[in-house]
């Protein structure tokens, strides 16, 4: 493996690490910015709920925009903005302040979640693509590994606002690493004509597209597990099974390590198998083994190392699934890869967001209305993969 190829998954899975981190870091100070901004549960809660809409909706305009103009140029705009408007929140005086402040870096994040994918699919294409989509897991996962015990260490020992500090230095490091280390990978010649009619035709261009977006939403609904674990996972590991946050830290971390890890082999499994095999099998996979879930819970059975062993397979699973979905959404788009990267990007941010929101809704306590939404995610991709046209062929295995 090159020089050149780490380089570039480094560099690359720390832009896309930036949004996961302004969220996984901050989740621990919720409490104590309520009682130091002297204000409600639910206004701390929409700080992060304007951060995931802006992290979500601006990844339409970052992606066309990168078609347009090269994919550093949005880059070097987000950071600076989410670098800037994290300075705005160390400063916040109040909730709306800070809520403001939030939004504005959600928008100047998205960039970071949306272009890293356009220039993996400008760089390369098949098992290139899924390695190098894999690497940048492998740095863009450490965040759920270690942001929730570096946010508990900065909180205890430094209060809440350090938090937008340590964000402010994150986006000054990545914009040097993007001015020194990062070639545009998208040179003039390539670029299409920047004007409205054009985007708006590239986004024609993806809805008319089955397979495109059936597998959108397969690596969504595969993705939307994340997110559903992440809102609902604390209340159940800490209340309902009664583990300290120290606890719940490293079970949280365990999930990430499973996501990372198996990413690693989905190119080689790729290669081997076909792509459309892994992620055929893998959403099977997923289904099975978050329905086993279910059903042990409706019957009964509470257990914790059972939920944990179980989740730890279907994030394996979904380590699979979520780089060779991505792949091949993006392998017929090159000449827009930004716009179909942005267009993926919106739809697993809107699935997820709007399974979070249902995991709330639905919570009474018990593991049940996670592992519940989850399955029906699991369900959902397995019946929308089978239209995919994916996984038909026999690949002989290599020898």
């Amino acid at each position: 493996m090159s020089q050149g190829f780490l380089r570039n998954a480094l560099v690359l899975g720390l832009l896309q690490a930036t949004g996961p981190l302004a969220i996984d870091t901050y989740l621990p100070a919720f409490p104590t910015i309520a009682e130091q901004l002297n204000t409600s549960t639910v206004a701390v809660q929409a700080t992060l709920t304007a951060f995931l809409l802006g992290l979500t909706v601006m990844q339409v305009v970052y992606g066309p925009i990168s078609d347009v103009v090269g994919r550093k140029p949005p880059l070097y705009f987000g950071l600076a903005l989410y670098g800037l408007s994290s300075i705005g929140c160390y400063f916040a005086p109040s909730s709306t302040w800070l809520i403001a402040c939030r939004l504005l870096q959600g928008i100047g994040a998205a960039s970071m979640m949306v272009i890293p994918r356009a220039i993996v699919r400008d760089l390369h294409t098949g098992i290139e693509a899924t390695r190098l989509m894999s690497l940048m897991m492998l740095v863009l996962n450490l965040s759920p590994i270690i942001a929730p015990l570096l946010g508990s260490i900065l909180l205890t020992q430094f209060g809440w606002r350090i938090l937008f500090i340590v964000f402010a230095i994150v986006s000054a490091l990545c914009l040097f690493l993007i001015a020194v280390a990062q070639s545009e990978t998208l040179p003039s010649t390539e670029r299409i004509a920047g004007n409205l009619r054009t985007v708006l035709s590239s986004y024609r261009q993806l809805l008319r597209d089955g397979h495109f977006l059936t597998i959108t939403l397969v690596g969504a609904l595969a993705s939307s597990c994340i997110l559903i674990f992440l809102a609902g996972s604390s209340f159940v590991y800490i209340n309902h099974f009664g583990l300290t946050p120290m606890q719940y830290s490293i079970a949280f971390a365990i999930n990430g390590i499973a996501l990372s890890g198996a990413a690693q082999f989905a190119a080689p499994l790729g290669q081997r198998y076909g792509l459309g095999n892994v992620l055929m099998g893998s959403v099977i996979g997923y289904a099975a083994v978050a329905t086993i879930l279910l059903v042990a819970l409706v019957a009964g059975i509470d257990s914790l190392a059972m939920l944990m062993a179980l989740l730890f397979v279907t994030f394996i699973l979904i380590g699979l699934i979520m780089p060779v979905s991505m792949v091949l959404a993006l392998d017929r788009h090159g000449p827009i890869a930004g716009a179909a990267s942005a267009f993926a990007g919106a739809v697993q941010g809107v699935i997820g967001t709007l399974a979070m929101l249902l995991v709330g809704l639905l919570f009474d306590g018990t593991p049940l209305p996670m592992v519940a939404i989850i399955a029906l995610s699991a369900i959902g991709a397995l019946v929308l993969v089978k239209f995919t046209g994916e996984g038909k062929k026999v690949i002989a295995p290599a020898e």
